[in-house]
């Protein structure tokens, strides 16, 4: 039996093909890779710098990697890769598009996930406070955020374009019931959470 995914990771399991070599960046505590190596045959490596993400991956039988995604892949060759991953980490590194870059150099293809800061509620806590939002979806104040690009979908979308990438497909994910409902009527207002698997335009 498959190991419970969040719903990013279950759409993420989807797309990436039996067999592949997968680089997953940022793995956290390795749940999509032994996931996708337990049932779907997947080859790769996790490349992580939390240290006891890193011990509970070496104890899954992962192949895990400490290195800091802000110093680029420049130890990984060019498509070494038939699927690169990141997961909710894209707005949190230094230069995200030379991030994307990489990604897609050492990959065929990658597959991204990260919040919408477009989201109603986001917007409407601003609106209505006056302050930067706190809250599920964004749980930490503006002084201790990991996040240092707030982006929305329409915000990245504008970026692929400029960097010659083509979106494969796209899915959005909203865990709440007005937002599931509406969603797909208007993405960048209720998705809460943006996957987007992408490849190089040839």
């Amino acid at each position: 039996m498959s190991l419970s995914l969040r719903t990013d990771l279950d759409v993420i399991q989807a797309w990436i093909r039996d067999g592949s070599r997968v680089l997953d960046l940022g793995c956290g505590d390795g749940t999509l890779m032994q996931n996708l190596r337990d049932h779907k045959r997947v080859t790769g490596y996790g490349l992580e710098i939390d240290p006891d993400h890193i011990t509970t991956c070496i104890g899954k039988g992962l192949n895990v990697i400490d290195q800091n995604l802000n110093d680029g892949l420049a130890n990984f060759a060019d498509n070494s890769f038939d699927s690169v991953v990141m997961t909710q980490a894209l707005q949190t590194m230094h230069a995200p598009h030379e991030v994307l870059l990489e990604m897609l150099r050492v990959g065929k293809e990658c597959i991204v996930t990260f919040p919408n800061f477009g989201h109603w509620k986001a917007r409407w806590h601003l609106l209505y406070n006056g302050r930067m939002p706190v809250s599920d979806l964004l749980p930490y104040q503006w002084y201790d955020t990991p996040n240092i690009h707030f982006c929305t979908f329409k915000d990245f979308e504008v970026l692929c374009r400029s960097l010659d990438i083509n979106i494969l497909q796209r899915q959005v994910v909203a865990e709440r019931p007005i937002s599931k409902l509406l969603k797909d009527l208007r993405p960048n207002l209720f998705g809460e959470t943006a996957i987007y698997h992408l490849r190089k335009r040839q």
